[in-house]
């Protein structure tokens, strides 16, 4: 386990009921295509990794598919298992799974490559566990992040913010790839995958400021979240009069947000 892994257990400790609240809506818009190119259907043998609330494991059980689903943070686990209790929802962690080589016909993990320090281990490992000609699916965030993904980012910035040392800088230089088509293409291909295809989803979000606030960043949700709550009361009142004021450029009159987003679908065979 890296660094980064370390901190990315810290940073979601506890923080499900927190997350499904509020930015798992915004996760879930990827799933019904996550699904698609994966060729989740009846009979399917389908693993969600890092499955969060278990948004996906509980679409893959309404197409008829037989679902494993894991996940590091045990809030998680006990929350994936009431959202899709049809499926098979155990604890375990990335980049070793307890799982034989072959075991499955289609692996997917919506946005959990964020969350590892060495991605390439990730893909290698999940290529191991599908089946010769299976298909995995992952997506995850571009970088740089779209208008409304960088909302709080803008405002910790504009605040001063410093950022606390348990939290990490990013990945080792020799684990990083680009957060674009080539570069989420070309990790996919370094892990032996087959017919490797990326393409980037584009959609807008919505929800209400304060709803966005308080079930986000206030709540220590995510990276950011993880930011805000570690600066002083002063600091984090300045990062919340900045969220206000960027935020009112996706505003309308009630308070409403539209927040553009993207993430990069990648998908591949053994």
């Amino acid at each position: 386990m890296t660094g980064f892994d370390e901190s990315e257990r810290l940073i979601w400790a506890g923080r499900a009921g927190a997350y499904a609240d509020g930015f798992a809506k915004l996760c879930a818009h990827t799933v019904p295509r996550l699904l698609d190119v994966a060729q989740v259907g009846p009979g399917v043998r389908m693993l969600d990794v890092g499955t969060g609330p278990g948004t996906a494991a509980a679409a893959g059980c309404a197409r008829g598919a037989s679902v494993i689903a894991v996940d590091a943070e045990p809030s998680m686990v006990e929350l994936a298992r009431r959202t899709a209790p049809a499926a098979d929802v155990r604890l375990a962690a990335l980049p070793e799974l307890p799982f034989d080589d072959g075991t499955f016909d289609a692996v997917v993990g919506n946005f959990v490559l964020n969350h590892v320090g060495r991605p390439r281990n990730t893909l290698t490992e999940l290529r191991r566990l599908v089946r010769p000609g299976g298909r995995i699916a992952l997506t995850i965030w571009t970088a740089p992040p779209a208008p409304g993904q960088a909302l709080v980012g803008r405002a910790i910035s504009a605040a001063g913010a410093v950022r606390p040392s348990h939290l990490p800088t990013g990945l080792a230089a020799e684990d990083d790839f680009s957060r674009d088509e080539s570069g989420f293409k070309g990790l996919m291909e370094s892990a032996g995958l087959r017919d490797a295809v990326c393409e980037t989803l584009a959609w807008d979000h919505r929800a209400g400021a304060e709803e966005w606030w308080s079930r986000g960043p206030a709540a220590g949700v995510a990276f950011g979240g993880a930011f805000v709550q570690a600066q002083t009361p002063e600091v984090r009142a300045e990062i919340k009069r900045y969220f206000d004021l960027f935020g009112a450029e996706f505003a309308d009159s009630g308070g409403v947000l539209t927040l553009p987003h993207t993430a990069l679908l990648g998908h591949a065979r053994r």
